[in-house]
């Protein structure tokens, strides 16, 4: 009988998904405004029936408002060894919600997920767009996955993107009552619904009438304010390792002692030639800068996403072998070429990229990082690697990893630590200009510019490159018409706090403007501050993710046919945002421009974004200002 009513319920349930009216005009007006797609309804369920065998169910509806929302209607679903889909289904309705078509996983793109520079990857993906061009129309996904393991079990982040808006959407987590599991909630208005029976736990977050917003400029990171739920539970098991962890301490010493040990045995005569590298080094610093510059000259990077998911290094003696490795793999290597000097070492897992995000201490999951770089505890001396660079300075991280919470995986269990932060007085931009200016306005002459810090690192891609790319990489940077560049020199300083020196020789053809007894010119010839747009009803933040300061002093020997009397360009500027400087004066025959623009690293509140776009957007005028020169008759 219980089973009977069960199916009956199963039945209602799916056929009063499929019965929705998709009627596009029943969209409230308040969701349609500023929105490319609305998510009708969309029901996903986690069902963690065990550690090995989790069934990962949606139902999606989603309406297209026009062309901009069609990456909205995009399904993209990996699937691995540890990842099955196990079914696909949908269909399209048109605007009035008449179904136009169906399809199933047949209709799918089925790829291989390597990447360009990856060598072996496991997963593979599905993906499908229906192909309409009529708009609106709507877009119903039903599918299942069956994870076999519970290490990650996917965020739910029911608005994904800027202009969508959610007319409802629900997540549900069912497991074992006696199932421990850590939560992460993030921007709800509600708890979630709790059903406890004697065979489960079923817990349901809703969310209804999420309105759409645009993106807006200089905003945090998405992850620190948008609608999340994040579920870690504390059993796990992940091709076929099972462990348990609450915070970061245990799933440190969970990845060391299975991911990391005993992988670290290197061939004898490797040992013996790290010990003949460093025997004449006197500190472990200089030891380990031996060791890493033989790293660099040894080995190259290739991703390898094979191993436990993708988490587990090949071992240090292939890496020796083969010559190239992964992050993991090279790190690892390093770590086991430092032991033979007997220099200790943390391999550290990080989330990477330009963007700083830092690994969250009051949540631990696997679910965070996505590269590994090495941590050296020298006394008084912390030194951080990343390996995978052939080019990258002893103790230099960059922007790619600086500022941020890592995780150190030791043998002690877990360590939180902070990577160094580039600091905005430290992110310099010196350029030093002497230019001529002839008769006609034409200017040449040469241009030495110094980068350090996260400007260096802006900077570090144009070393090494053929001539052509050079110069096509100098013509987007100073993106000036005419401009030609005839000799180009590079310098590197590559220390822990490295330096590149850019020396140019340039011309720049009709670079001025003669207009009979006129000359008209911009003395801000090469740092030019892009305006920033100015949106009413600001919402988030401003955040500036690093600060940076460029300081530019250019000098042009005059032609004799110029009167050395100028109306000068004078603007400074000071705020909790930076500061700017320009100005302009004649001595002799030469016209003197400096300029000054430093902005400060930092959040700010919202309702400080007016000042913000009248600071930037005032530092982007002076630096267009054109000077008017009096021409001998």
């Amino acid at each position: 009988m219980k089973a009977s009513i069960l199916f009956l319920l199963l039945i209602l349930g799916l056929s009063s998904f499929a019965q929705d009216n998709y009627d596009v005009d029943l969209i409230p007006s308040s969701l349609r405004n500023r929105a490319n797609a609305t998510i009708r309804n969309k029901e996903t369920v986690v069902d963690m029936r065990s550690p090995e065998n989790v069934m990962y169910t949606v139902k999606q509806a989603i309406t297209v408002l026009n062309k901009n929302g069609d990456e909205s209607a995009r399904l993209v679903l990996f699937y691995d060894k540890n990842t099955s889909i196990k079914s696909i289904k949908g269909e399209i309705y048109n605007e009035v919600g008449k179904s136009v078509g169906k399809f199933s996983q047949g209709d799918f793109k089925d790829e291989s997920a390597v990447q360009g520079f990856s060598l072996f990857e496991d997963s593979r993906v599905k993906h499908y767009l229906p192909s309409v061009n009529t708009y609106p129309y709507t877009i119903v996904y039903n599918y299942e996955i069956r994870f076999k393991q519970n290490l990650i079990i996917p965020d739910w982040i029911p608005k994904p993107s800027y202009n969508v808006s959610v007319e409802k959407s629900t997540y549900t987590f069912i497991c074992k009552p006696t199932d421990q599991f850590r939560l992460k909630t993030q921007n709800l208005q509600s708890k979630a619904e709790e059903n406890i029976t004697k065979d489960q736990k079923i817990l349901t977050w809703k969310v209804n009438n999420l309105l759409a917003v645009k993106s807006e400029p200089f905003s945090p990171n998405e992850e620190t304010y948008q609608t999340s739920v994040k579920i870690a539970p504390e059993q796990f098991s992940y091709f076929n390792y099972k462990g348990s962890y609450t915070n970061w301490q245990e799933l440190g010493r969970w990845a060391y002692d299975n991911l990391l040990k005993g992988k670290d045995k290197l061939p004898e005569a490797t040992i013996q030639l790290v010990k003949e590298l460093v025997k004449n080094e006197k500190t472990d610093k200089d030891k380990a800068r031996k060791i890493y510059q033989y790293l660099q000259e040894k080995t190259r990077y290739i991703s390898v996403q094979v191993g436990i998911g993708g988490f587990q290094p090949v071992t240090a003696a292939e890496v020796d072998r083969l010559g190239y490795g992964d992050c993991k793999g090279l790190v690892n290597y390093m770590q086991s070429l430092l032991r033979a000097a007997n220099i200790e070492s943390y391999y550290c897992v990080v989330e990477a990229g330009s963007q700083k995000i830092s690994l969250d201490p009051t949540y631990a999951s696997m679910n965070q990082g996505n590269h590994i770089i090495l941590c050296l505890p020298l006394k008084g001396d912390t030194i951080w690697l990343e390996c995978t660079s052939q080019k990258i300075p002893f103790g230099f991280l960059g922007d790619f990893t600086d500022d941020r919470n890592v995780l150190a995986c030791t043998a002690e269990g877990g360590k939180l630590l902070r990577t160094p932060k580039l600091l905005t007085q430290t992110n310099l931009q010196v350029r030093n200009a002497e230019l001529t200016l002839d008769k006609d306005g034409n200017v040449s002459g040469t241009v030495k510019t110094t980068f350090s810090g996260a400007q260096y690192d802006n900077h570090e891609e144009f070393i090494g490159k053929p001539l052509s790319e050079q110069q096509k990489l100098l013509k987007e940077a100073y993106d000036i018409d005419n401009i030609n560049f005839e000799q180009i020199k590079y310098a590197q300083k590559k220390e822990i706090e490295p330096v590149i020196t850019e020396n140019l020789n340039i011309n720049i053809r009709n670079y001025a403007t003669i207009n009979n007894t006129r000359l008209f010119m911009l003395p801000n010839a090469f740092n030019v501050k892009a305006a920033v747009p100015e949106t009413k009803g600001r919402t988030l933040p401003i955040y500036i993710n690093r600060g940076y300061r460029d300081e530019d002093t250019i000098v042009y020997n005059l032609p004799d046919n110029i009167i050395p009397i100028i109306i000068p360009i004078e603007k400074s500027l000071n705020n909790d945002f930076g500061s700017y400087t320009i100005k302009t004066l004649i001595e002799g025959n030469k016209l003197i421009c400096v300029r000054k623009f430093t902005l400060n690293d930092g959040t700010f509140p919202a309702e400080s974004y007016t000042a913000f776009t009248q600071f930037i957007n005032e530092v982007s005028s002076s630096d267009r200002l054109k000077l008017v020169l009096n021409l001998k008759k």
